[in-house]
């Protein structure tokens, strides 16, 4: 079983950000623009000062939400995606928009959303500025709805962190996920349709959680540990583990000619990947498209490994050494 064959091809995606590359280049020097196809865009505001901005939505979860009618980790989970994108480069959030599109407006589900983009925008000290509700049927089925959110940060440029100082051998330092967050989900509601279990269910692996509930636990929001372990410590690059799983995005960063080796045993995964890799997604799958239990990785060489782990448990977090770099 794989991605594709629910739906989603990861190759056309890339290609598909390759080709955007392409039409912005078309554009010469009339259009300012900085590197596509990072974890967030910079635009240089003058004083020796970058905004940072991106954008996403949490994908086809909303599917499950409804099926599960838990739909305040959705709010979670859309500034999450975009919030964790955006401090990879070192920038602190000012402000969150969201966007829902929607056949009606439903008062109560979608208060929910906003309650937990509220509690998010709180953990990662950003405002919520504002937002678009669109009631748009006949586009959206009766009691279909969509989310994006919009994330802006700000940084000093001798601060952004681009990865062009990583080196062979230099270390990968990893944080745990919460679960799948909110990336794979069109192979996800495909396994759970041929495991047929109930989302009601609570399968001894789980550990007496329901299997509604396991999907549905919202993205970590990474954000104050991100910070603080990069002002605390020599932080050479971090990645968000998001669509493509461990290699694709810590590759993201990596100058070229050098790649990761992710240590894949090195780590415990959640039991909810078990599950999955037990309904027919090979290894090969499970690595390409889910982050197997690691949310966020930083790149430091060996000397700085001590005092990032260090920072990282002062804020909190449980840093695990999940691979290197190595030439490609």
């Amino acid at each position: 079983m794989k991605y594709s064959d629910a739906g989603v091809d990861i190759d056309r995606g890339d290609a598909w950000v390759n080709a955007i590359k392409a039409m912005i280049g078309r554009r010469g020097p009339s259009l300012p623009r900085a590197a596509i196809g990072g974890f967030s865009g910079l635009c240089g505001i003058g004083g020796g000062r970058s905004i940072a901005a991106c954008c996403d939505g949490v994908g086809t979860k909303l599917a499950l939400a409804e099926a599960t009618g838990i739909y305040r980790g959705l709010g979670q989970d859309l500034v999450a995606m975009s919030v964790n994108d955006l401090v990879t480069c070192g920038a602190s959030p000012l402000f969150f928009l969201d966007y829902i599109a929607c056949a009606a407006l439903d008062e109560e589900r979608m208060g929910s959303v906003i309650e937990g983009v509220l509690d998010a925008c709180v953990e990662s000290r950003c405002a919520l500025l504002g937002g678009e509700t669109a009631e748009m049927p006949g586009v959206y089925p009766d009691g279909g709805f969509d989310l994006a959110g919009f994330a802006v940060g700000i940084i000093d440029d001798e601060d952004v962190i681009d990865g062009r100082d990583i080196q062979l051998n230099d270390l990968l330092i990893g944080l745990p996920s919460s679960g799948l967050h909110s990336n794979g989900y069109s192979l996800v509601r495909r396994v759970l349709e041929s495991l047929g279990a109930p989302l009601g269910s609570r399968p001894e692996r789980l550990g007496g959680e329901t299997l509604g509930e396991a999907v549905m636990r919202p993205t970590r929001v990474y954000v104050r540990a991100a910070l603080y372990a990069a002002r605390a410590a020599h932080v050479k690059g971090m990645a968000h583990i998001t669509g493509g799983g461990l290699e694709a995005n810590v590759n993201r960063v990596i100058p070229g000619g050098m790649a990761c080796e992710i240590f894949y045993d090195s780590f415990e995964r959640p039991e909810i990947f078990s599950l999955i890799s037990s309904a027919g997604v090979d290894e090969a799958e499970m690595r390409r498209v889910f982050n197997l239990g690691i949310g966020y990785v930083f790149i430091t060489d060996d000397a700085s490994s001590d005092s990032l782990c260090g920072a990282l448990r002062d804020a909190g977090e449980m840093p695990l050494f999940v691979g290197r770099v190595v030439r490609r």
